[in-house]
């Protein structure tokens, strides 16, 4: 079954009120923030009893491993 196809007149719509310029939001920058740490007299004094590998960062690890330290080279090879 053939069904005709009717053409319609194209419909105007109501012209859009023009918006209003949007505001620029002020970002305001908070202070940073300040962290305090303390840390007991006990704690420090078994960080002190630690000998001094217990405590340095891995680069410091990784910086003893390129001078030749075979036991920081050796400690490296287990992360590799």
């Amino acid at each position: 079954m053939v069904n005709e196809v009717s053409t319609t007149t194209p419909v105007q719509t109501a012209p859009q009120p023009a918006k209003p310029p949007e505001k620029q939001r002020q970002v305001k920058t908070a202070s940073p923030a300040v962290d305090t740490v303390h840390i007991s007299s006990a704690a420090l004094t078994a960080l002190a009893a630690k000998p001094p590998g217990a405590t340095e960062t891995f680069s410091q690890t990784r910086k003893g491993g390129s001078e030749g330290n075979p036991r920081t080279s050796a400690m490296l090879a287990k992360y590799k």
